[in-house]
């Protein structure tokens, strides 16, 4: 007999909660709160005298505001660690204000609705500072109120880019965001984000994702951008303790940062690295996951030299036992060093990266037999995988980056780097569905795969102008080379079930060899201006790219089996046009490039190469910034080609076609809540194919409503306590492209809590967070390819952060 394993009982979500999602989702979008209190102005109240001791500076504000009649609210995490100096003496507020901030890097600044809040202090930069983009390519946009997401973000070629006045759809999430989400991977972190859905398995080696509905890592040769170039992410996972902020621009990105490895057209995620601070910075965080996962996390900041122009930032974590899924445990060591030194006119930074993650019986995706019908989601906590079975990762990456201002208007810059992923693993490979009662068959496999990446860009920026017109311009020619081995010995098929896991022996495979089976090649020369009359209300930028791809296909024995060399000219056009201070309107046409196929074996024109395919999109949006709170909307459609095999013939007959309405919120809304969400309603469809019965159909894994709100509330009745919630809505989408399978919808609840405290005179944080909090069972999205996933089953997250 065989022994089956735990099952989980199924659940099922109402329509009214459903609705009530999208409802508020909605709302939250497109009402922003308005404001009652009139203004009050802080240099208006007259002297008085202040004897204050020196002090934790978030207490001090707290206690000087309520003595002072100011209403004042801020996000905690931005006074950790912070002290203010003793005040004594006769002054007006605002220059009590002044002393009690002095040195901390903030200010307080006046909302429209008459209270007040910090925020970080603005920079004001010299000429050299503004070249290109109106900040330092190496300057971080200022946090915007609420301290979740930033003003802006690094818009590849273009720089550093202000949220009003890209003609995109930027997010850009901080770090506060990824310490009090306690998110540990990219993935996590753009669950706040309704414009992408990850495809990535709870419990799983990848991190993969849709963004406008298109494919984004699925491929994973370092398809994240690192810094602003590809070449350097981690190859499978990247992990958030290296990382200051996420950027995500929405759309296709080869002329901003040339065509990505994996042929992603949705949008591009660039991690930005954790550099040192200008304040010295030793944290500490401990944490714990459902079942036993615990870790610990050590950020070091120092800058050293008579004007702190050296500086470096280390990283170490680690991560070890067993997780909220059934028979599986994980472990994670992780190492970042970040070195930088800012001189009068040259700047530079190295980055170095080592992670290495191990996983027991790590969780796979699925794939289903056509004509099944897809059975109902077991609990995530269930798992398919053989408790045999293993995967390692490992990692190894560095990135320099240089740039020097050869005079105010003209600064070049350089970035060489690059990156090595290791993989293998012994497991079952994907299970497949093989009818409606869940049974699985999968074939178990020793599996290797080898990737060296390398990366190479130089460039110039310039700014001048021409009459009433002034322009930033920049000049780049890129590199980026990969090699790919690989390996696979597979045994024989065994069988299981997704509610009734049935344990089979350990199957017998050997090490595979790993030849090297593709290597591939992309050079371009990038040229982009951004034309700006009328202080910068009416902003028009215009770039072209010329991107070729070389790419070389091996057999078993080394030898080139076909060969690929081919490129395009990509365009991009943008406008930006502000007709109030706090409104802006934009636009942009801009494409993306993929590889061109190779006819497949099973084709009777097997080895034919096709030209690169051109994505293009048409975007128009608006956003306004309240002060504190901004809403965006935006239209778009992106256009797609493909290559299908149909009777026989392998060419290129497909396109799909995603047309969108986004409607996105963030910010403070009212003193002490903070909301972050949006709508995301897509129209997709395969516009031709080969196969006739296929025209007009719904593209794979893409559904028509995708919609998050998340909401923080500081409390009134405890000072430090911040309670948090949110839900995540994906609608229902199909596995082929017949669009005869189809997932259900799914909704997920998260809730959690944050108390930010002193003890021992040290700045401690205490985080507190179920997800999935109904354990709802559900599967959570599709891959292009076809396979989906489980959904995530509760979990709670704790952790506890420390500043020394």
């Amino acid at each position: 007999m065989l022994a089956a394993r735990r099952l989980r009982p199924d659940h099922h979500f109402t329509s009214a909660i459903r609705s009530a999602l999208l409802t508020l989702a909605l709302i939250g979008a497109a009402c922003p709160l308005a404001s009652a209190a009139g203004p009050v102005q802080l240099d208006s109240v007259a002297i008085r005298a202040y004897n204050i001791p020196a002090g934790p500076l978030g207490a001090t504000l707290s206690s000087f505001a309520v003595g002072a009649g100011i209403a004042l609210s801020f996000q905690p995490s931005l006074t950790e660690g912070l002290s203010s100096p003793a005040l004594t003496g006769n002054y007006t507020t605002q220059e009590a204000v002044n002393r009690l901030l002095a040195g901390s890097g903030l200010d307080m600044v006046l909302r429209s609705d008459g209270t007040y809040t910090l925020v970080q202090r603005r920079v004001t930069l010299d000429e050299t500072a503004v070249i290109g983009t109106g900040k330092r390519p190496d300057t971080l946009q200022e946090v915007y109120a609420g301290g979740q997401v930033a003003n802006g973000g690094r818009l590849g070629i273009l720089g550093n880019t202000d949220v009003m006045d890209a003609p995109f759809s930027v997010s850009t999430y901080t770090s506060a965001l990824i310490k009090d989400q306690q998110a540990v991977t990219v993935g996590d972190v753009l669950e706040r984000d309704s414009s992408v859905r990850s495809t990535g398995q709870a419990g799983g080696i990848v991190d993969s994702f849709f963004i406008r509905g298109f494919p984004v890592g699925e491929g994973n040769l370092g398809e994240l951008a690192f810094d602003g170039v590809y070449g350097v992410a981690p190859n499978y996972r990247v992990f958030t303790e290296y990382a200051e902020r996420i950027e995500l621009v929405k759309g296709p990105g080869a002329l901003l940062y040339g065509m990505s490895p994996n042929n992603a057209v949705g949008g591009v995620i660039n991690v930005v690295p954790k550099r040192s601070l200008d304040e010295d910075l030793t944290r500490f965080t401990a944490s714990y996951a459902m079942n036993t996962q615990l870790g610990g996390h050590l950020d070091i900041s120092r800058r050293f030299g008579d004007e702190r122009r050296f500086g470096v930032r280390i990283n170490g974590s680690t991560q070890q036992g067993d997780t909220v899924i059934d028979d599986q445990s994980r472990h994670v060591d992780i190492g970042a060093i970040s070195l930088d030194y800012h001189g009068d006119r040259l700047r530079t930074s190295l980055d170095w990266l080592n992670q290495k993650e191990s996983f027991d019986a790590a969780s796979r995706p699925f794939l289903i037999d056509s004509g099944v019908d897809i059975p109902a989601a077991a609990n995530g906590r269930t798992n398919v995988s053989q408790a045999w079975g293993w995967s390692q990762t490992r990692d190894k990456s560095a990135l320099f980056s240089g740039e020097y201002d050869l005079s105010d208007a003209l600064t070049v810059f350089a970035h060489a780097g690059g990156g090595k992923s290791d993989v293998a693993r012994m497991s079952d490979q994907t299970p497949t569905l093989i009818n409606s009662a869940g049974d699985t068959s999968s074939t178990p496999g020793y599996y290797k795969f080898e990737v060296k990446r390398y990366t190479l860009d130089t460039g110039a920026r310039l700014s001048f102008d021409t009459g009433p017109i002034s322009h930033r311009t920049t000049v780049q020619i890129s590199r980026y080379r990969d090699e790919l081995s690989r390996g696979i010995i597979s045994g024989a098929p065994i069988l299981s079930n997704i509610y009734h896991p049935v344990d089979r022996q350990k199957p017998d495979i050997p090490k595979p060899d790993t030849p090297k089976v593709s290597e591939s090649e992309l050079t371009g020369v990038a040229l982009a201006d951004t034309l700006s009359v009328f202080d910068n209300r009416i902003q028009l930028t215009l770039g072209l790219r010329k991107q070729n791809i070389k790419s070389d296909n091996y057999n078993a024995a080394g030898a080139v089996t076909t060969s690929y060399d081919d490129g395009r000219t990509t365009p991009l056009f943008g406008a930006v046009f502000k007709p109030w201070e706090h409104v802006s309107f934009y636009y942009n046409y801009i494409e993306g490039l993929s590889k061109g196929d190779i006819a497949p074996s099973t084709a009777s024109n097997a080895g034919e190469i096709f030209a690169p395919y051109v994505s293009r999109q048409h975007e128009l949006g608006a956003k306004v910034d309240y002060g504190t709170f901004t809403s965006t909307i935006s239209l778009f459609q992106i256009t797609k080609p493909s290559g299908e095999l149909a009777s026989g013939i392998f060419s290129v007959q497909g396109e799909q076609r995603n047309r969108g309405l986004e409607l996105n919120v963030f910010g403070e809304v009212t003193p002490g809540t903070r909301l972050l969400g949006g709508v995301t309603l897509l129209n997709a469809e395969l516009t031709q194919s080969g196969v006739a019965a296929n025209r007009g159909n719904k593209p794979v894994g893409v559904p028509e409503v995708q919609a998050n709100l998340w909401a923080e509330w500081d409390t009134s009745w405890l000072e430090g306590l911040t309670l948090t919630g949110g839900a995540i809505h994906t609608g229902s989408q199909y596995v082929n492209q017949a669009n005869t399978q189809k997932l259900d919808d799914w909704t997920r609840f998260d809730v959690g809590a944050r108390y930010s405290t002193r003890i021992d005179d040290r700045p401690t944080t205490f985080r507190a967070t179920v997800q999935n909090v109904f354990d709802r069972q559900y599967w959570s999205g599709v891959a292009s390819y076809g396979a989906f996933s489980q959904g995530a089953p509760r979990t709670l997250l704790l952790s506890a952060t420390v500043d020394f």
